[in-house]
Formats: structure tokens, C-alpha cells, sequence
């Protein structure tokens, strides 16, 4: 039974930063793309990042390139996406997704939520102004 748990998230003041983590159990972590998406009340879910399963390619929304940075270590089973230069349009439910399949974290596809199979339960963070 593949689980993922996210960790990491909280109140935090503009210009600010937080560490997110993620793990992937029931899954080889070392084969598994993973990312981030986020969704604040009233708007669409929100590709944030991902980084495909050996690290090597990292993508990132608009919105965050700059700020955010995504990054695993396998010998801890640990995606983390570090969050910096908060801001209050940064808050949101940030989940973490993982996928084995090829071609997930690419291109253009990379932030098609609905093409990630296992999402976690999400880990809100909160920016105040």
C-alpha cells in the first residue's frame, strides 16, 4: 500500500521561509517522480514543482521559480521542497504527489494534476502580511 506523508508546513510571516518534506512508502523511492501541487480556497490546484526520480530535472511554476526549491535525498526516502521569500498569495494546502511512470515530471505535463497517482493528505501553510 503506497502511502505519502507530507510534513513541514505552518504560520509563517511575509518573507519568511519554510522546509517541506514528503516521503513515499510502498513505493521505491529512487524510481519515483515526485512534486508539489498547492490549492487555496476558491482557486484551481496549482502545479508548484516536481523533480523527476533521479534528480536530475526539476520544474517549477511560474510563480515560484526563484523562491521555491525542490530537492530528495534517497539515502533518507525524503523529497523537500524549501520555501523562501514567502508571500501572502503563497498560502495554501500543499500537497505532495509521487508517480513511477515515465514522462510525469517533463515538458509540459509536469503540472497535470491528473496525472499523478498518489497524493498525500496535504500540509497547509499560512503567510501573514
Amino acid at each position: 500500500q503506497v502511502q505519502v506523508v507530507e510534513s513541514g508546513g505552518g504560520l509563517v510571516q511575509a518573507g519568511g521561509s519554510l522546509r517541506l518534506s514528503c516521503t513515499a512508502s510502498g513505493l521505491n523511492f529512487g524510481d519515483v517522480n515526485m512534486g508539489w501541487f498547492r490549492q487555496a480556497p476558491g482557486k484551481e490546484r496549482e502545479g508548484v514543482a516536481c523533480i523527476t526520480w533521479n534528480g536530475r530535472l526539476t520544474f517549477y511554476g511560474d510563480s515560484v521559480k526563484g523562491r521555491f526549491t525542490i530537492s530528495r535525498d534517497v539515502a533518507k526516502n525524503t523529497m523537500y521542497l524549501q520555501v523562501n521569500s514567502l508571500k501572502p498569495e503563497d498560502t495554501a494546502m500543499y500537497y505532495c504527489v509521487a508517480d513511477p511512470r515515465v514522462g510525469i515530471c517533463f515538458g509540459v505535463v509536469w503540472n497535470r494534476a491528473a496525472n499523478y497517482k498518489h497524493w498525500g493528505q496535504g500540509t497547509q501553510v499560512t503567510v501573514s502580511s
